[in-house]
């Protein structure tokens, strides 16, 4: 995921308005105690997702894929004073600890957890969603821009993580032969040939696609 050199990288982070402290436990927390940290968003993307949270002032937020929580309370950053966010993921043995750093947030009131099968979850939540943040299983990122993109509001905003996968993407080998690549290859395809949104790939971190609804 390193697209660019490491000094410009910290010289990135280090022009970007810090994390605030318990992003900053959170972060520590992840890299010492649980496994694949680097699926943890971090600093320069959770900013990003901030400022695009507030810039929105979302008054619904859905998060497909939560891990330890830190993009949630990114996120949650730019909500209505009687906003919501629904984060959904399938692994219950973060629960515990997600929890934890949800109930030490300001926006303790504002965030639920949902633990279990996205595709089953989202049904059932019944809420139109303003801005939504797909971090989670590569083969479903279709299957849920498709659950969701008719239902959003004009001007709701779909984020994708990962969609540049490791620059696998351009990479004619793992194209033949990797099914997330392919997956997510598809996906982006959708998204750029999808009629009812406007979109940009930001090259951050892993990757962010980006699609407004018209």
């Amino acid at each position: 995921m390193e697209f660019i050199d490491k000094k410009l990288s910290q010289y990135s982070e280090e022009h970007t308005t810090p994390e605030n402290e318990l992003l900053k436990a959170l972060n520590r927390d992840t890299h010492v105690n649980v496994l694949a940290p680097r699926m943890l968003s971090g600093h320069l993307q959770g900013r990003l997702l901030s400022l695009f949270s507030k810039m929105i002032q979302p008054k619904a937020i859905l998060e497909i894929g939560t891990y330890t929580g830190y993009a949630a309370l990114c996120l949650a950053e730019g909500l209505t004073n009687d906003g919501i966010l629904h984060t959904i993921d399938i692994n219950e043995e973060l629960e515990t600890r997600i929890q934890k750093y949800f109930d030490q947030s300001s926006y303790s009131n504002q965030i639920k957890l949902h633990i279990g099968n996205a595709l089953d979850i989202i049904p059932k939540i019944q809420q139109q969603f303003d801005l939504v943040f797909i971090d989670a299983d590569k083969e479903n990122y279709s299957n849920y821009y498709d659950l969701l993109i008719d239902a959003m509001p004009s001007g709701g905003i779909i984020m994708a993580d990962n969609v540049l996968w490791s620059g696998k993407v351009t990479d004619s080998e793992a194209l033949a032969s990797d099914n997330d690549t392919q997956e997510l290859d598809r996906f982006n395809a959708k998204v750029q040939s999808d009629p009812r949104v406007e979109n940009i790939l930001i090259p951050v971190r892993d990757g962010i696609m980006v699609a407004r609804k018209y």
